[in-house]
């Protein structure tokens, strides 16, 4: 064991924090049944929170902790900001690419074509983070942070939409399409003509009708995308509150006072972000300002818990699982949405594998819910087979 931690060396907490995080992506992205999955296990329907809808919010808020660590060890060696933007650049093209190529495995039809997802964001949260780093200190990106996310809620909440034919039928039966069929909104009020008054319901908001203007191909959920083109800016506040932290773990103090500093730092961000939510909802698919704050304060403190356990503490033995994984965490990303190919379709007399597991976990009177959260977790082990054999061999594949 050790009382202190030291920054200017890799932190194993922050390594097992990623990795722990893709594992829960990989494990509430395939379970054995979508019909049967546990809540927590599920993004909520709309307002309020569950525990998936933490995952990514961890993900981006890491991205922008390991900017600072990684640019500012690049920077005291030397590299000129001019070294770095092409790097910066060529990285955050792969991981856009990556996305696309994930959505088009493995028929390659452009018909359909979603051009935002999980990896499109994380690849425009880096890219915008990375080139705030590179040209802002801290105060200033301080203050980015704090007025996107103050415009963004005025934005959200002042401002009429303008009616097009997804909100015209909204009007006339109270519904919007969704991936899971017609959804059920709540009251929308007509101000005018053209426009509905400022709202937060699903698929009639401002950010949803910008999302159908400007950008191309099909939605997720149909009417709006939870990773839509407007909800990446606060998004990219998440990563940017991981950038301010970063620059907390770098200073020149006693390893207790800085964790000190950051769980408290957290704590005020929940309470904060939990105090807007009584104006502006907890929204993951808008991300809304008040969850931005809320789920980066709950990123904060868990970082904090990690760096004390792990780094100051010195207990390490159960980090491997999220170390494993960290080690090269969107290759295990992209190689476990490429497997559902396999695990997902249809290969044995008709049936995929997971309705194999389903029929016969259940057939011995395994309940229905933890027999897909086990292949789940199933699931998430083999992809885990490959990211271990890289991680023995020391192969860290670079995106």
């Amino acid at each position: 064991m050790t009382g202190s931690f030291d920054p200017s060396k890799r932190l194993l907490s922050l390594d097992a924090l990623r990795g722990y995080t893709i594992v829960l992506m990989v494990i509430v992205n395939d379970p054995g049944s979508w019909s049967h999955v546990y809540p927590p296990l599920l993004h909520a329907k709309w307002h309020g929170l569950t525990l998936t809808d933490l995952v990514f919010p961890f993900f981006l808020f890491i991205v922008g902790v390991s900017i600072t660590l990684a640019y500012t060890k690049r920077l005291d060696a030397g590299a000129s900001k001019k070294d770095l933007y092409g790097k910066i650049v060529s990285r955050s093209i792969k991981i856009m690419l990556l996305g696309w190529f994930l959505w088009l495995w493995p028929s390659f039809s452009f018909e359909g074509m979603r051009y935002v997802g999980v990896l499109p964001r994380i690849s425009m949260v880096f890219l915008v983070c990375a080139l705030i780093f590179l040209h802002t200190n801290w105060k200033q990106q301080a203050w980015i942070a704090a007025l996107t996310l103050i415009a963004y809620w005025l934005l959200l909440a002042l401002v009429p939409v303008p009616i097009d034919e997804v909100i015209h039928q909204a009007l006339a039966s109270g519904q919007v399409q969704s991936s899971g069929g017609l959804l059920d909104i709540g009251q929308i009020t007509q101000v005018s003509h053209g426009f509905i008054a400022a709202n937060y319901e699903p698929g009639v908001n401002i950010t949803a009708w910008l999302d159908r203007v400007l950008v191309p191909g099909s939605f997720w959920e149909r009417a709006w995308d939870p990773e839509g083109l407007m909800s990446t800016f606060p998004a990219i506040v998440t990563g940017i509150i991981g950038m301010l932290i970063g620059k907390v773990i770098l200073a020149r103090e006693d390893s207790y006072k800085k964790l000190t500093w950051i769980f408290l730092s957290g704590f005020a961000m929940y309470l904060l972000g939990g105090a807007w939510g009584w104006f502006m909802p907890l929204n993951k698919n808008l991300w809304t300002s008040s969850y931005t704050l809320w789920t980066a304060g709950m990123c904060t403190m868990g970082l904090a818990a990690s760096i004390l356990v792990v780094d100051i503490l010195g207990y390490t033995r159960g980090t491997t699982l999220g170390r494993v994984y960290g080690a090269n965490a969107i290759a295990s990303y992209v190689l476990a949405g490429m497997l559902t190919v396999v695990f997902y379709s249809p290969v044995v007399g008709g049936e995929s594998l997971n309705g194999l597991w389903m029929e016969g976990m259940t057939s011995v009177g395994v309940p229905p819910k933890l027999a897909s959260l086990a292949y789940a977790i199933m699931y998430m082990f083999i992809i885990y087979i490959p990211a271990y054999a890289l991680y023995r061999k020391r192969i860290f594949i670079k995106v």
